[in-house]
This record gives C-alpha cells, sequence and structure tokens, in this order.
C-alpha cells in the first residue's frame, strides 16, 4: 500500500511551500467536510492529493493527457496553471489507484470549479483557497467572513471566484471558461 502523504511529499519535492500548501488543504478539507456533512475521508484525500502534478512541466502535462487521450478542452490544455489539476486526477487515477468519480472530479475542477459541482468538490475548491500554511491572512480574511457570516458554501465559492478573477484581470492573465460559467451560474442564483 502506498503511504499517500510520502507520496505526494515526493511528488511535490520541487517546492517544499506547495506541500505545506496541500496539508494545509486537508486540515480545511477535514474541518469543511466535517461542518457541511460530507464524507471526511474523501474530502481529506483529495484535498491532500489536488496539486500532485503542480511541478511537473507543462509539455510533460501536455504528454500525459495526450498519451492517454484525457478529453480536455484546448483552453485548459493551454493553461499551465489549471492543467495541473486534470493530470493530477489522471495521475490519482493511474498511480494510487483511485477510481471514485467525486475524488477524481473534485481533484480535477479544485482550480477552475465547474457548474453543479458536489458537495465534495465544493469542500476541496474552497480547501484549495483557505489553507491557512501559505494564503495571507487579508485574503482568507475576506472569505472566512462570509463563510461565518451566511454558513453558504456558494456564497462563499462565488466570492472566491469573485477575488479570483480580480487578480487574473489586475495580472491580465486569461480567465478559464469553467470559472466564468461558475461565476455566472452562482450570481444567477443568488439575484433571484
Amino acid at each position: 500500500m502506498i503511504d499517500i502523504k510520502e507520496w505526494i511529499k515526493d511528488r511535490l519535492k520541487c517546492d517544499e511551500e506547495r506541500y505545506l500548501h496541500s496539508l494545509g488543504a486537508e486540515e480545511k478539507a477535514r474541518e469543511l467536510a466535517v461542518r457541511f456533512g460530507a464524507d471526511v475521508e474523501k474530502a481529506v484525500l483529495a484535498a491532500l492529493i489536488h496539486d500532485n502534478a503542480k511541478c511537473f512541466p507543462y509539455k510533460e502535462l501536455v504528454k500525459i493527457v495526450e498519451d492517454n487521450k484525457f478529453p480536455i478542452a484546448d483552453d485548459i490544455k493551454n493553461n499551465h496553471k489549471i492543467l495541473h489539476a486534470f493530470a493530477g486526477a489522471y495521475l490519482a487515477q493511474k498511480e494510487l489507484g483511485i477510481d471514485d468519480e467525486d475524488i477524481l472530479n473534485a481533484i480535477m475542477y479544485h482550480t477552475t470549479g465547474r457548474v453543479e459541482m458536489s458537495l465534495l468538490e465544493k469542500i476541496v475548491y474552497l480547501s484549495d483557497k483557505l489553507e491557512t500554511k501559505t494564503r495571507p491572512p487579508e485574503y482568507l480574511d475576506k472569505i472566512n467572513k462570509v463563510l461565518d457570516e451566511t454558513n453558504d458554501i456558494d456564497k462563499t465559492i462565488l466570492l472566491t471566484i469573485d477575488l479570483t478573477i480580480r487578480s487574473l484581470l489586475d495580472r491580465k492573465l486569461v480567465i478559464n471558461s469553467q470559472t466564468i460559467d461558475v461565476w455566472n451560474h452562482l450570481t444567477t442564483k443568488f439575484s433571484n
């Protein structure tokens, strides 16, 4: 049996902070899973390994998805910051034998989100954004305030997407269409 923490530590040895981020995401996933009544074991596992392909060079990520005929849109394949999530889901399945679709989707969509995310996907998405080991307090304070005041996971995700989109615009970076779809979906949900 593979020791998951050793596996992820080895995967992220190129970036010690990324390993700390993964441990922080694992902790936050546990907290959120308990809070919202999700499967704690699945949440913790998915959050711990969500960035397992983050240290791979871009060309290697492309090769992984192309060689394995992993179906992804061009706007994802052309974006290293997103592509690692899709390759990471594939590698979790191939190397760790994870075949739980909800866990794989949580890994796959932890960066972009998607419309109609499962509760587990939402928890891993937020765990990635709200872990306390590497995220700046001023960022966390805004999001945690909404989470604590509303106890609404979707409203909290909407705020994280808002902050993400603003950051991408400020840096003149591409905004993935899936993230825009989630923004539109949640904005519509709360405007009715």
